[in-house]
């Protein structure tokens, strides 16, 4: 597809097709989701996407920008709302699950924040032409909801014209979750944070060396712990009020490839049974705690989720990190960690009229909804 006398855009398979040298230059160079190498890993695992697709913007022989697609021909609607919106769901899982699969588009990073990528701001044909490859390739593998998924405000700006012309709405998504670091040690973080936090920090840690039982490692080679790892991570999916993507087998080890990303997974054992974990990705100066899992065995008596966390800051902090993001869950103990919360958005229309309308008409209040509940103080 082209626009006269300007840019051109080609749709390719994989993401072996964009050079690494490319790639590198144009993604954002501290986030770890974005390393060429989880595109790779996403590509040969079973996550959710049935296929990807990169759109790859040309002019004069230089590539402008690159947006990454996958497509979900059956995305439960059930795994991706509320609790309340689920029970209300329930007849319809009972009798006619098929309603419940909605064909849909993803715009950007399956697993992480949206980006398109890019060297500069996109110019307005450029934002038109990426736009209409969307829905066109959308058209043409019926996939009739087309979404650009928690992308931050101001990525969305350059795109917004083009997006409101073809029919797009936005909607607040889950919030992204970051701690600031640049602390010199684990300690000097803790004593930065507010004095209830920080109380809450040191009895937790001192409360758990007291312990015998439990210990914490920092694991590059975890190959063998992936089966316990899938297990543990299943009763956390289970607890999960949305479940986009299920991580499995083949997806975590091809990230785990010699030509995989940088990664640590912080381990706790109970002697030598794992308990609970949270796998680390790095890229430049950025960290990413990507997915956790917990034993709910002992999880909340020994607070686990604290733990895995405060060994993922201190490990951020001695490889010198400045940031460390965690993911769009359990915002109050994040909060206590420090994190701020990142305001992401999406941006979604639906290629016929019709359905577009509905979106635009029920969408927006369910979702403020079920962010409003989420974001909500809890005892």
């Amino acid at each position: 597809m082209s626009a006269a006398n300007g840019p051109t855009v080609e749709i390719l398979s994989g993401v072996d097709a964009v050079p690494a040298d490319l790639w590198d230059a144009l993604a954002p160079p501290d986030d770890p989701m974005w390393g060429r190498e989880v595109f790779t890993a996403m590509e040969r695992g079973a996550i959710g996407p049935d296929g990807y697709a990169y759109a790859v913007v040309r002019e004069a022989g230089r590539v402008l920008a690159v947006l990454p697609l996958a497509a979900v021909h059956g995305l439960r609607l059930d795994r991706i709302v509320g609790e309340r919106e689920r029970r209300m769901l329930a007849p319809l899982r009972r009798w006619c699950p098929g309603l419940l699969r909605v064909p849909m588009l993803f715009c950007g990073n399956f697993l992480g924040q949206g980006h398109i990528l890019s060297r500069e701001p996109l110019p307005e044909p450029v934002a038109g032409l990426l736009v209409r490859t969307v829905l066109t390739h959308a058209r043409r593998h019926r996939l009739g909801t087309v979404i650009f998924k928690d992308f931050a405000p101001d990525e969305l700006t350059p795109l917004r014209p083009a997006l409101e012309a073809a029919g797009f709405f936005e909607v607040a998504s889950m919030p992204d979750t970051e701690l600031t670091l640049g602390y010199g040690s684990f300690e000097e973080y803790v004593a930065a944070l507010p004095a209830k936090a920080r109380r809450n920090v040191r009895s937790k840690v001192r409360k758990f060396k007291a312990r015998d039982d439990l210990r914490i490692e920092v694991l590059a080679d975890f190959v063998s712990l992936v089966p316990r790892m899938l297990e543990l991570y299943g009763q956390v999916m289970e607890r999960a009020d949305q479940t986009l993507d299920v991580l499995d087998a083949s997806f975590l080890r091809a990230l785990h490839r010699p030509d995989g990303p940088e990664q640590r997974l912080v381990a706790c054992f109970e002697g030598d049974r794992l308990v609970a974990y949270l796998l680390c990705l790095f890229r430049g100066d950025g960290a990413i705690g990507a997915r956790i899992g917990l034993d709910y065995r002992l999880a909340h008596q020994a607070h686990l989720y604290h733990h895995v966390h405060y060994a993922a800051i201190e490990l951020a902090l001695a490889r010198g990190c400045r940031h460390i993001r965690f993911a769009q869950t359990a915002y109050e103990p994040k909060r206590e960690l420090g994190c701020a919360l990142v305001e992401q958005r999406y941006a979604l229309t639906h290629v016929r009229p019709l359905p577009r309308a509905v979106l635009r008409r029920l969408l927006p209040a369910a979702l403020d909804a079920a962010l409003a509940r989420t974001l909500a103080p809890r005892s």
